[in-house]
């Protein structure tokens, strides 16, 4: 089915809102559907006869095969500044695309001006320590990194504190020629709090990674970005989210088992010695011989014949 995700005024009263538009909602398509709460949001899950919609995301399918995820952040007048109800949304997108067996893979975009200038300023400036240290503030916004799809961010304009997190919780990076990325929270008295020390740091080095977090100021336009490690491709800036889901469309085509595979072997060298992590390779390496994938794609290349792959 389709989830539609909502999101109430704050002056509106949760229960008296959510029953009225439940019961708007049920009139008008006539469907049954259930609630999952999410603080100050919530989603209508329906058949497939109801559109997905957002508020601060455009969530489509797209690819020849129908078979890539697209999630654009669409909050212009905010430079695509990460709030929490927009980061709900992408994670309830991602959820979408995880569950549905027809995409292999997931790209993230913004505006040409503006991947996401970073987290919304205004959101948090009146927390305290104890709010946010009780409530584990910032935790959601790991589920990029956690998917097993893999995920691209194509990156056009700004991708500064939050925005540069994001798109580095993302597996691929590719920028478009404007781009610019950096970690300004020292400028504001606080520090990286979604993994741009460790990210940032284990993509360009600590030296590079010391000097963009502790002055706040040293951003990288694209091609320094590429030239350290952090992109993988530049492109021109019309061209680029095209470019990003060419890719998609080529990881997508291969088996989706071996590719979550792959895509956690590659990040366990993050995370594991040298002589673990081949370990855990080749153990990854042995799974692949349960699956028909593996027979097929071995017997394509010895009769060769281009795969089909079943994702079994």
């Amino acid at each position: 089915g389709r989830e539609i995700l909502f999101f109430l005024p704050s002056s509106c009263p949760p229960a008296m809102s959510l029953a009225s538009l439940r019961s708007a909602f049920s009139a008008a398509v006539r469907l049954p559907l259930a609630t999952r709460s999410f603080s100050s949001a919530f989603v209508l899950r329906t058949g497939d006869a109801a559109p997905s919609k957002y508020e601060f995301i455009l969530s489509e399918v797209r690819g020849e095969k129908k078979n890539v995820g697209l999630i654009t952040l669409n909050r212009p007048r905010a430079l695509n500044a990460l709030c929490n109800p927009l980061m709900l949304e992408v994670n309830a997108a991602l959820d979408a695309f995880e569950k549905d067996p027809s995409i292999g893979c997931v790209v993230i975009t913004g505006s040409d001006r503006a991947f996401a200038a970073g987290a919304d300023i205004k959101e948090m400036q009146d927390k305290d320590f104890l709010g946010v240290f009780s409530g584990n503030f910032l935790s959601h916004w790991n589920r990029v990194s956690h998917t097993t799809k893999p995920v691209i961010a194509a990156v056009n304009g700004f991708a500064l504190g939050g925005g540069c997190e994001l798109a580095m919780m993302c597996d691929i990076i590719y920028a478009g020629e404007k781009a610019m990325f950096g970690q300004p929270e020292i400028k504001l008295g606080t520090i990286p709090g979604a993994g741009g020390t460790q990210r940032l740091t284990h993509a360009v080095g600590k030296s590079k990674a010391m000097e963009i977090v502790l002055t706040g100021e040293s951003f990288m336009n694209a091609a320094e970005a590429e030239k350290a490690g952090l992109v993988s491709k530049v492109f021109p800036v019309a061209d680029l989210v095209n470019k990003a889901i060419e890719t998609a469309e080529k990881i997508a085509s291969k088996s989706q088992a071996a590719v979550a595979m792959a895509k956690e072997a590659v990040n366990k060298a993050f995370e594991l010695s040298l002589q673990e992590g081949c370990h855990f390779e080749k153990r990854m390496f042995h799974a692949t011989f349960a699956t028909e994938d593996r027979k097929e794609g071995m017997t394509a290349f010895v009769e060769k014949r281009e795969a089909e792959f079943k994702n079994k």
